[in-house]
């Protein structure tokens, strides 16, 4: 099938430029050329050839984007120019940050130290700039202030970096595959992204907030309509599979550099090696991938760019417990399988339980979406209830009270506590399924060792979730803290540069969001603005760089 290619489609569309046009507007016209192409429906694109490497750094997009959840969207309304700065009537709480603040009052907080800013801060996230940009727009939050944003937003064009945002579905990603029972962990107003506020939305279009704590349906809709009401959509492409992301060949120093591609001719990188951008070529990246059609085709494509920003969030594959039977059609492991199966009234009139394994939220909602349907829950976790890393130790209980409702459950109708199963709940702690039977019959095991053995209707596993990244090199294994062990928002983020957010152990690729420990949306924001700074900063360097040496060129900044 044919491939659309950027590097073949574009070097026509740039023949229709003229020498005067200014670099904002071919910039502009560069990324609606990007994207405008990848939507396309027609199938008679021109073929990319598996040997073609792009010589030309004009002919590549400054950095894709995978994933458009609130990661994605955040970093897009960066990158597309809109700036921070300190409010003229402003004052932070923090009076050493406020001094800083101060110092350079006349700059965007894009253009400012933020290693400096950061000093001495403390938060929620182990990532410095998160925790910086979290007491600028909610200062003091954790402390139960709703003092107002310390920051304003103007959008300045020139600054705008050209980037394509890719993911699977409408803009918001995840949050349109939630369960709408359940509500959000987070307040609505520490969902919302810059420059929107979340109640400011809701009121313009006639939904009623009844609380702080709003359903993922109003949070879903809310990105969507972020992305058209801040002028985002031309960067934005749905329906977008991405299948590779690789290097084009390997620069000189890398260990395996033996294995460049026999495919790349002697001549083609003598080349190479006279070109002043040489260096610009070697650190492209090749993403491929698909969009799927209204009509259910797939249309395959292939972009070139400089950098890469991993936004894709940690939803895509569902914890197992890598037992025996789990692979039952009667095993779930998603809310979403649990509430089509309660829709559908296929538990109605069930008289045996449902298991649900696992002491997380996910659990949780699904405890309170069986318990209101009234079907019985077997409840299995491994911790003891006493353990002080379980999340409903950390959540008040004037503000969680459904959680706090099923946490009372886990302690007081326990198995340990009655050995007969209760009528509607019953939990056992510090347990493990050892397997699930074809008759619908799972075995369990105490930390003593006791097995028991009960009968189900259908099993719900929810132990968390991790990032699917298979379209990296050993499904990028390689880049996070410990390259021995598989990419986890918790256990093995991506390790990164504090500051900057790109991987330590690969150039030019940055990741922000839960893939490096962020799972709250008011902190991802800082990612975002980290990579903003560092793409401008390098864009400025490069631009003095032609200046000195007098080229001048027209190529990509």
């Amino acid at each position: 099938m044919p491939v659309w290619c950027c590097r073949c489609s574009l070097a026509r569309h740039l023949r229709n430029y003229s020498g005067s046009e200014s670099e904002g507007q071919l910039l502009s016209s560069l990324v609606q050329h990007f994207g405008d192409n990848l939507g396309r429906k027609d199938k008679r694109m021109p073929l990319l050839e598996e040997t073609t490497l792009t010589g030309d750094p004009l002919l590549t997009v400054p950095i894709v984007i995978i994933g458009n959840g609130p990661s994605g969207i955040c970093l897009s309304y960066m990158l597309s120019g809109y700036r921070p700065y300190l409010s003229p009537e402003a004052v932070h709480p923090n009076p050493i940050l406020h001094s800083k603040l101060e110092e350079a009052r006349h700059l965007s907080i894009v253009d400012q130290d933020l290693e400096y800013l950061s000093e001495g801060l403390e938060g929620r996230s182990s990532n410095p700039v998160a925790v910086l940009f979290d007491t600028l727009l909610h200062p003091d939050a954790d402390f139960g202030y709703d003092y107002p944003p310390v920051l304003h937003w103007k959008l300045e064009q020139h600054h705008y970096i050209p980037h394509i945002v890719l993911g699977k579905g409408p803009p918001g990603g995840a949050w349109h595959t939630m369960e709408d029972s359940m509500l959000t962990i987070s307040f609505g107003d520490w969902m919302e992204l810059p420059g929107l506020k979340f109640k400011d939305w809701a009121a313009s279009k006639r939904r009623s907030i009844k609380s702080d704590r709003v359903m993922p349906e109003e949070i879903a809709c809310y990105y969507k309509q972020y992305v058209k009401v801040m002028g985002l959509q031309k960067n934005f492409r749905d329906n977008a599979y991405i299948t590779s992301v690789s290097r084009l060949y390997r620069e000189q120093d890398d260990e395996d550099e033996s294995q460049v591609s026999e495919d790349i001719s002697t001549q083609h990188l003598e080349m190479e090696k006279q070109d002043v951008q040489t260096s610009l070529i070697k650190r492209n990246w090749e993403v491929r991938g698909y969009q799927r059609t209204t009509d259910g085709s797939q249309v395959p494509f292939c972009l070139f760019a400089e950098n890469v920003a991993l936004a894709t969030g940690t939803f895509d594959s569902p914890g197992r417990l890598q037992v025996e039977g789990e692979e039952f059609p009667f095993v779930f492991h998603s809310m979403s399988d649990f509430g089509a199966a309660i829709s559908k009234g296929k538990l109605r009139g069930k008289v045996d339980p449902v298991l649900i394994v696992g002491a997380g939220l996910s659990a949780a909602d699904a405890v309170l979406c069986a318990y209101n349907n009234n079907i019985p829950v077997i409840h299995v976790f491994r911790r003891r209830v006493t353990d002080p890393s379980l999340i409903f130790k950390q959540l008040p209980k004037k503000l969680y009270p459904e959680y706090h409702k099923v946490y009372h459950m886990m302690c007081t109708q326990s198995h340990a506590v009655d050995s007969n199963l209760h009528s509607a709940y019953t939990s056992f702690p510090e347990h493990r399924v050892l397997s699930f039977k074809p008759d619908m019959k799972c075995v369990l095991q105490s930390a003593s060792g006791l097995k028991k053995i009960f009968k189900f209707s259908v099993a719900l596993v929810l132990i968390g979730s991790h990032p699917n990244l298979f379209f990296l090199k050993d499904h990028g294994q390689g880049i996070g803290h410990n390259p021995n062990q598989p990419i986890t928002c918790k256990g093995n983020p991506i390790e990164i540069d504090p500051y900057t957010y790109e991987c330590t152990k690969e150039a030019n690729l940055f990741a922000l969001g839960p893939l490096v420990g962020d799972n709250f949306v008011r902190f991802l924001k800082g990612g975002a603005l980290s990579i903003a700074r560092c793409l401008a900063t390098r864009q400025k360097k490069k631009h003095q760089l032609i200046v000195e040496r007098g080229g001048g060129g027209d190529g990509v900044p």
